[in-house]
């Protein structure tokens, strides 16, 4: 008999591309997701992966397992949402909301108290996470991200821009005029490639500032802290930023583009009460984040 389980995981390797991948992705042990495979191999009577030195591969015969359960997933994933709708009619079942670290940590979570205010009669569980999670597979119910997603089932919405700067301490100009600063000449604390190629990295590029970066990170609050302690000039969330009264804004002739994040929801879990009550707040959080400093 199959597991539901097994088929997602292989889904997931075929998704993700590896094993590992895909194990981060499900949010399991890679000796896990291993051992669900085999045992759906011993089910099928089929070699699903390839397993190799260099990595987990699927064979021609996963592949078309993988794209022919993909669609069944989907389905039994939505049974298990609706079963999930109808006992919490009445109940305070959990909404688990994931984002990134940064929206999670500085914007999110500062803004709790505006959601408690509503007298919810729910948990909420803020996932910090840097993948893409599957709303499909129920890895989550909500999620905040800063590139559009693709997927049919989704109901998407863009969530106001947030704007980025540089910013340094006062210790490390030294006295110096922010706007005097000639920044290729100056050690830049920018973003790193973790959530792929995002513009900003693009402008530094053009704006001819490469040279000039001594510190990449995907961590908003290590750039943060990094700028704070007078490391370097800091490529940061302006509005953020503008918190802390040890930084200072050093302008650039032409702005760094913004970030576009996006709020998205299964369109199946749409109209549950406690998902419109976090996904309101969720846009106004962002609306008065904005409002307030961008």
């Amino acid at each position: 008999m199959l597991d539901p389980r097994d088929l997602d995981d292989l889904i997931a390797i075929w998704q993700a591309g590896s094993l590992s991948a895909a194990a981060k992705r499900r949010r399991v042990a890679i000796s896990t997701i291993s051992r669900r495979i085999e045992s759906l191999e011993k089910a099928l009577k089929l070699r699903l992966v390839d397993r190799q030195a260099k990595g987990t591969t699927l064979t021609y015969f996963g592949e078309l397992i993988a794209k022919t359960a993909e669609p069944i997933a989907e389905q039994l994933a939505r049974v298990n949402r609706l079963a999930d709708g109808l006992r919490s009619e009445g109940a305070n079942l959990p909404v688990r909301l994931s984002a990134t670290e940064f929206v999670i940590s500085d914007i999110l979570a500062p803004a709790l108290p505006t959601l408690w205010a509503q007298d919810v009669d729910f948990p909420v569980h803020l996932q910090s996470q840097a993948d893409v999670v599957s709303l499909a597979a129920r890895n989550a119910d909500i999620a905040v991200r800063m590139s559009r997603p693709e997927g049919a089932s989704l109901i998407m919405r863009k969530l106001p821009s947030v704007h980025l700067g540089f910013f340094a301490a006062r210790s490390y100009l030294d006295n110096r005029a922010p706007s005097e600063i000639d920044l290729r000449h100056e050690r830049l604390l920018v973003y790193d490639d973790s959530y792929g190629r995002l513009p900003e990295l693009d402008w530094l590029e053009e704006m001819g500032l490469r040279s000039s970066v001594a510190l990449r990170t995907g961590s908003t609050r290590g750039l943060m802290t990094a700028a704070i302690s007078g490391a370097g000039i800091g490529l940061l969330p302006v509005a953020i930023a503008q918190r802390e009264k040890e930084l200072v804004a050093v302008p650039t002739a032409i702005a760094p583009p913004p970030r576009n994040p996006w709020l998205i929801v299964h369109r199946d879990l749409r109209h549950q009460p406690s998902i419109r009550i976090v996904h309101k707040w969720v846009l106004s959080t962002f609306a008065a984040l904005v409002g307030g400093g961008a």
